[in-house]
């Protein structure tokens, strides 16, 4: 009898989830709309499982464009947003689908572009000039097309260099990052992208860069939880868990470190007042 007794408690210590805090949170599914970009980046494979076992939620993520990671929000369906259009952001929070948006991290955008840079793209200085050498010279481009951060960064610069895109030779993809790049290797075409994606994908690609450094290229990341006054059913309290981890000295270290080749593809910035220390507890009920 003590050595079944033995093996029943063995037994029961090996399925027991790991994770730093004792108490197991009343409700462990936590779900996450985000961007292509925090998954194909490879960031949320980096920063997930240190969470989930220090807290013990459980994160199912959903990665679309921001757009459509925002639409979830407003819709309820999930309980925290993590994206980067800060000008939709301010929206959602202002609209009442969200609490509070928090700035996590940011990187920019970049050009890429084919070896031989038929639009002459790198002879310009700005957004403005290297779009409008890529339309007068109808070079391919390729668009996300699919209402991501990206993309909505993309029509704005569309917009601002005072060229509509049009024509055979530019496409809309309504695809991710990933995929947007893979298809512009193929068609020797440009596109937009964030630097953390093109940084974990570039070895892949026959691709180059052909701009970068203009100050229009900026790439905010912030993180909102959805609102509990709104949709009650939310799973609040997680979302306020990944928040304040992700804001705190030991979330925001982690990003920091996150490195491909020895590049970091994201740079920390939560606020100093948002900051906790590593040690102190996450919220987790």
């Amino acid at each position: 009898m003590r050595k079944l007794t033995s093996a029943i408690l063995l037994s029961t210590c090996l399925i027991l989830p790991v994770f730093a805090d004792e108490q197991k949170p009343i409700n462990p599914i936590l779900k996450m709309a985000t961007t292509t970009s925090t998954q194909d980046s490879g960031l949320l494979n980096e920063l997930l499982p240190a969470f989930q076992k220090k807290t013990g939620y459980e994160v199912q993520v959903t990665a679309v464009g921001t757009g459509k990671a925002l639409k979830l929000g407003e819709n309820g369906d999930v309980d925290v947003v993590l994206v980067h259009a800060r000008a939709d952001e301010d929206k959602f929070v202002e609209a009442g689908f969200g609490d509070k948006r928090y700035s996590v991290m940011y990187n920019d955008f970049i050009f890429v572009g084919p070896a031989e840079d038929p639009a002459k793209v790198q002879d310009t200085k700005t957004t403005a000039d290297a779009l409008k050498q890529i339309a007068e010279t109808k070079s391919p481009f390729v668009s996300r097309g699919d209402d991501s951060g990206t993309h909505k960064m993309e029509k704005k610069l569309w917009e601002k260099a005072g060229v509509k895109p049009e024509g055979e030779w530019y496409r809309e993809a309504g695809q991710g990052m990933g995929e947007v790049l893979q298809m512009s290797g193929e068609l020797k075409a440009y596109t937009l992208t964030d630097r953390g994606t093109w940084l974990a994908t570039m070895d892949k690609s026959p691709l180059k860069i052909v701009l970068e450094g203009d100050k229009t290229l900026m790439n905010p990341y912030g993180i909102i939880a959805v609102s509990q006054k709104r949709y009650p059913d939310v799973n609040h309290a997680g979302a306020q868990a990944l928040i304040e981890w992700l804001v705190s000295v030991e979330g925001q270290k982690a990003i920091g470190d996150y490195k491909i080749n020895g590049q970091a593809l994201f740079t920390p910035s939560a606020d100093a007042a948002e900051a906790k220390p590593a040690n102190e507890p996450v919220k987790t009920n």
